[in-house]
């Protein structure tokens, strides 16, 4: 049984489509959501699903203390999902190659720090482009500079707006990213 913890900041929702996908699995448990926003909606989706859900300050994660939950809860891989907080470098050395984000942008444009939500899908409509996407890909210790793993095109439409745009990313994250880390699950 491969054991898998979510990270997320905000409202859960890729979170929860990943729980639900695996929901039975006989190979992949989603172990523990994991979240550095103390309000966070993923906690309430988690605890919904029977997930267990827990929140850590900024602060545990810079000291380390996330990589002894990690070890308690015997996890395997690691996945962002809205996750917003820079992962430290002892994670990294951790899970080298076991830690994957999906971002809602056709990496390298559009990515790096503070390019998150709907920031992104305003620039895209800002410089003009003709498709967006999702990129999921490895993390490494640069804001989405991973080994891509996949990416998933969408048009940008005349009349996109940032939240019409953002609804086609969603559909494209909520379709690809389950699939994908199953995908990975495979291959540990």
């Amino acid at each position: 049984m491969k054991r898998i913890a979510i990270f997320a900041s905000g409202e859960g929702t890729n979170a929860e489509r990943i729980i639900r996908y695996f929901e039975g699995n006989k190979a992949v448990e989603i172990t523990l959501v994991v979240t550095n926003k103390e309000q966070a909606g993923v906690i309430r989706r988690a605890e919904n699903l029977k997930v267990p859900a827990m929140y850590l300050p900024a602060k545990d994660f810079k000291e380390g203390k996330i990589n002894e939950v990690m070890r308690q809860h015997q996890i395997d891989f690691i996945v962002l999902a809205g996750f917003l907080l820079h992962v430290p470098d002892s994670l990294l050395e951790d899970y080298p190659n076991r830690m994957i984000n999906i971002h809602p942008s056709l990496l390298p444009k559009f990515g790096g720090k503070g390019m998150y939500g709907g920031r992104v899908h305003e620039a895209v409509l800002a410089a003009g482009e003709q498709e967006s996407g999702i990129t999921i890909h490895y993390v490494n210790e640069h804001y989405d500079e991973g080994a891509v793993i996949r990416q998933a095109k969408c048009p940008v439409l005349p009349d996109d707006t940032p939240d019409t745009l953002a609804s086609r990313v969603h559909g494209l994250e909520y379709e690809y990213f389950p699939v994908v880390i199953e995908e990975l699950m495979e291959k540990l």
